[in-house]
């Protein structure tokens, strides 16, 4: 996101408080942030359809939801965007369930200034892309152990040439099977008994 402003939206029925976090982040860090800001949790989710966010802000108590509902359904509309809740302090322990549930962090309304604002955002934004690129690693490992097991297994070969019988029943050379089952690559080696027999062939 160098180079362009991280886009904000600001879910918070309170105008007074939307202003004044507006405030926080344009005196904090100029042109850093570009937040929008919906007071209803109804809004919030049509303007998610649009994947023009890189983070929400939400407020748990909205005209329309309240407490963890608001952010599950955030999390529900968005679940790759990082949130972080806001929240008073008698909303502070659904912010703990939230951040539980996975909200990256949570502010509590009063004691919010622009340098925690705007660090509680920078921070949640790296917390999510780490967890995210955790996610993806685990997955691509889950398949890599997925294909040592297929090819752990009992391969149908032919004794005679050798070629491997693939699961639509065609018959193809080992070293595509391999190739197409996992990223093991081919030095075509030749071991010392099979070049024994070209010396003397």
């Amino acid at each position: 996101m160098i180079g362009k402003p991280i886009r904000v939206l600001l879910v918070e029925d309170d105008s007074e408080d939307a202003r004044l976090f507006q405030a926080m982040l344009a005196h904090e860090a100029k042109g850093e942030f570009q937040m929008a800001r919906v007071g209803r949790l109804a809004e919030a989710l049509g303007k998610l359809n649009d994947q023009g966010y890189d983070i929400v802000l939400s407020d748990l108590g909205l005209p329309d939801s309240q407490g963890l509902r608001t952010f599950l359904s955030l999390k529900g509309q968005a679940p790759k965007l990082p949130i972080v809740v806001l929240s008073g302090l008698e909303d502070e322990e659904f912010a703990l369930k939230a951040v539980h549930e996975g909200a990256q962090d949570y502010l509590v309304k009063s004691q919010v200034n622009g340098p925690l604002l705007a660090r509680s955002l920078r921070y949640a934004i790296e917390r999510k892309r780490i967890e995210s690129e955790r996610d993806r690693l685990i997955h691509e490992l889950q398949e890599a152990l997925a294909k040592v097991k297929l090819l752990s297994g009992m391969l149908p070969i032919c004794a005679w040439c050798k070629k491997v019988r693939d699961d639509q029943n065609y018959w193809q050379e080992v070293e595509c099977y391999v190739a197409s089952h996992c990223e093991a690559q081919f030095t075509h080696g030749i071991c010392p008994a099979c070049m024994e027999k070209v010396r003397r062939g």
